[in-house]
């Protein structure tokens, strides 16, 4: 029984650009302590083999540094670590695969073809290869077929299955299937895969071990397998992440907006990264996020809130007054109903709370103008002329 873990796409020293300057650098403070949590996971569950199917690296010119804890941490596994370059940490000059020395039991593959690493103790023949350059266009498993030689037989490539653009290492299904691999371990995809059997090869993606923004949401972590001596494989999905990225939408008709976001959220995302949308109907002034965001900035590692409300349906229907008020709706509602898109949409709803009812009724149709009222009006909505 050979026991593994299957992880990817570490990214280490990414700018988390998103976060404030001090949240950033806690951030890869944290992703640098990763590879040391993975060694204590290894140890502690007896794991033989490690893959690491590439992107450990957010470029291919790292922080020394960085590099240098990474060699050491995988040094500490009482296991074997096998590495295959991805398209963001491939492998060339001034990579540090190259630059910082490994130790003997972290095996990286160097090649933009497939290789084999052999490991007699275990009867196991692993096969992988190496992005040399940002882009790979050539599939790697191309007319690659494993020898029946009753050795165990795994990949390692970093790549996409089927891809609309042969970019970053395209694999076919029938090239899986005919590959005679029992398990090919891929990196690349962002978002864990359930695992997908093609022919008689199990693969998978475990997606990236911590989430780095918010097109990377959820539970994050690792696959831990075993492959038995008939070759079947199963995996466990391991969470692993210290924080989550999560998206709440939140409608807050008719409802106190801290409360609705109070009653919707989990019991604990103290560690966690929130964005929350907010829709439903408001009234003209909308929704205070900057006082809000301040009133719950306890509950978060961070938040961001974003208000995606629309009008309510009774202001709108004061576009009917005869009125400088029931002009400026009028104006905005026709916009709203010609907007084409969400974005539009909010802006016409901006330009009504920006216009402030209560300030236009103040107003003298003498000076309810453009350019009085344009200052604070989003790009492309005006106020009406009184001339018109």
């Amino acid at each position: 029984m050979l026991r593994f873990i299957h992880a990817a796409d570490f990214h280490l020293d990414s700018a988390f650009a998103a976060l404030t300057p001090r949240q950033a650098a806690a951030r890869r403070r944290e992703s640098r302590e990763l590879p040391v949590r993975l060694a204590n996971y290894v140890n502690q569950n007896n794991i033989d083999l490690v893959l690491l199917a590439g992107d450990l690296f957010d470029s291919a010119a790292s922080y020394r540094d960085t590099a240098e804890e990474l060699s050491a941490a995988l040094g500490q596994m009482e296991a074997q670590v096998y590495i295959a370059p991805g398209n963001h940490d491939w492998y060339g000059p001034g990579s540090p695969y190259l630059t910082v020395k490994w130790p003997e039991n972290v095996h990286i593959f160097t090649q933009p073809r497939l290789e084999t690493m052999e490991w007699p103790e275990k009867n196991l023949a692993l096969h992988g290869a190496a992005f040399t350059h940002g882009e790979q266009a050539d599939g790697f498993l191309t007319g690659f077929t494993a020898p029946a030689d009753g050795k165990l037989h795994i990949g390692l490539l970093h790549g996409e299955i089927d891809p609309s653009e042969a970019r970053y290492d395209p694999i076919r299904k029938e090239e899986i299937a005919a590959s005679g691999l029992a398990y090919l371990a891929l990196g690349h995809i962002h978002k864990r895969a359930e695992p997908l059997t093609f022919g008689g090869t199990v693969c998978a993606w475990p997606g990236c071990p911590e989430g780095r923004g918010f097109d990377e949401l959820g539970e994050k972590g690792f696959y831990s397998g075993t492959i038995d001596d008939s070759g079947k494989v199963s995996l466990t999905f391991v969470p692993f992440a210290r924080r989550r990225y999560e998206i709440l939408t939140v409608d807050v008709t008719d409802q106190d907006p801290r409360a609705a976001i109070e009653a919707a959220l989990p019991a604990d995302t103290a560690q966690d990264l929130y964005r929350i949308l907010l829709t439903g109907e408001t009234g003209e002034g909308g929704v205070h996020t900057d006082a809000l965001k301040a009133a719950l900035a306890d509950r978060f590692y961070a938040l961001e809130l974003r208000d995606r409300t629309r009008l309510a349906e009774d202001l709108l229907a004061k576009a009917e007054e005869d009125s400088l008020r029931g002009l400026f709706l009028r104006d905005l509602k026709q916009q709203l109903a010609q907007a084409q898109t969400e974005e539009d949409r909010q802006r016409v709803t901006m330009a009504a709370r920006f216009g402030s009812c209560r300030e236009l009724v103040m107003l003298s149709p003498k000076k309810c103008s453009t350019s009085s009222i344009a200052p604070v009006m989003p790009t492309g909505i005006s106020c009406p002329s009184s001339a018109s």
